[in-house]
């Protein structure tokens, strides 16, 4: 008998599908970014962390909510530290050392993302810690310290039932005043190590059985893909992290985007996402000759195939992969 020498993660496909038509917005922790992007590359119709990263479960609910509401920031919002305005409800991507483009960038980006949740189907959210940190002076809950000293916080883990109970209210109000009827949930396999290996584990560990309670009270509506777990027992080697051994690496996130890919996306998108993918190759390939009549009828055939994606779907936008394979000509 052959043993084997990995525990493979199965992953059944889930009772639905996404695709180009399914507009998905994304919310959440750094591993959010690492799906959404390989999404954004392939076209699909996602808006990604229109707050920036957000870790834990209540500043997503926060942030979300807000987004729904269509609850702008003013200026009394913004805080000022070492020359540059911020918002502790979005990442440090936000900041600027002008106030007033600070105050625009960052209600620009939620009125988009107020008219994208309006017709998104799905939406798809990762929780990286169960910890929230709170600024002492008025006990308001922050996304992002923005290296702020720690005096000036205060911090604890949520409950299991703070989780459900603030999320409850979210999904309740999803499913009221917007099209969104699919939530999947995702934990972070970056481990949170400032909380120390007991720490960060029992942070996750929260997060899993929050995520699984809200799963029995909204079965048609919630569902969990398992990015955790496929990092932590399918890839449990330190070949798939990245430099500071707490990030996974690109072939992890691609091993982990292949499954997600499997279970969720449906055939006839697949099929486009496949072409798609080959544009993205050829567009990125760094010729020895960019003159040689090869590399010209290369670039040609590539045109041609974007041209044939196009009358498939005309809302997929390649401009800049055009005016790229353009310059060669």
């Amino acid at each position: 008998m052959i043993q084997a020498f990995r525990t493979e993660v199965d992953i059944q496909p889930f009772p639905f599908n996404i695709g180009y038509e399914t507009p998905i917005i994304f919310c959440g922790s750094c591993f959010t970014e690492n799906i959404g992007r390989i999404m954004v590359e392939r076209k699909m119709p996602v808006l990604v962390n229109p707050f920036g990263v957000v870790y834990n479960p209540l500043s997503v609910k926060l942030v979300v909510e807000r987004i729904v509401k269509a609850m702008p920031l003013s200026e009394s919002n913004l805080r000022f530290r070492d020359g540059l305005w911020y918002s502790y409800l979005h990442h440090s991507s936000y900041s600027s050392s002008d106030k007033d483009k600070c105050l625009k960038t960052i209600n620009s980006d939620l009125a988009q993302a107020n008219e994208f949740v309006k017709n998104a189907n799905c939406l798809l959210v990762t929780f990286g810690t169960a910890r929230v940190y709170y600024l002492k002076e008025n006990n308001q809950p922050v996304a992002n310290c923005h290296k702020v000293p720690s005096r000036e916080f205060n911090n604890k883990l949520m409950s299991v039932e703070e989780i459900v109970t603030s999320w409850s209210e979210l999904i309740d109000l999803l499913l009221c005043q917007t099209s969104c009827r699919k939530i999947i949930f995702t934990i972070s396999p970056v481990r949170h190590w400032k909380d120390g290996a007991v720490g960060n584990q029992q942070s996750k560990s929260i997060l899993n059985v929050a995520i699984h309670e809200l799963i029995l009270k909204y079965p048609d509506n919630t569902f969990y893909f398992p990015s955790y777990e496929i990092l932590m027992d399918d890839l449990r080697d330190y070949r798939y992290y990245a430099d500071d051994m707490l990030h996974p690496s690109k072939v992890a996130v691609e091993y982990i985007w292949e499954k997600f890919k499997k279970s969720l996306i449906e055939p006839k998108s697949m099929a486009i996402m496949e072409e798609i993918e080959k544009i993205i190759s050829a567009v990125n390939h760094k010729p020895f000759n960019p003159n040689a009549p090869e590399h010209k009828a290369f670039v040609s055939n590539t045109l041609e195939l974007i041209k044939k994606i196009k009358k498939k779907d005309s809302s997929l936008n390649f401009t800049k992969e055009e005016n790229i394979l353009l310059g060669f000509l």
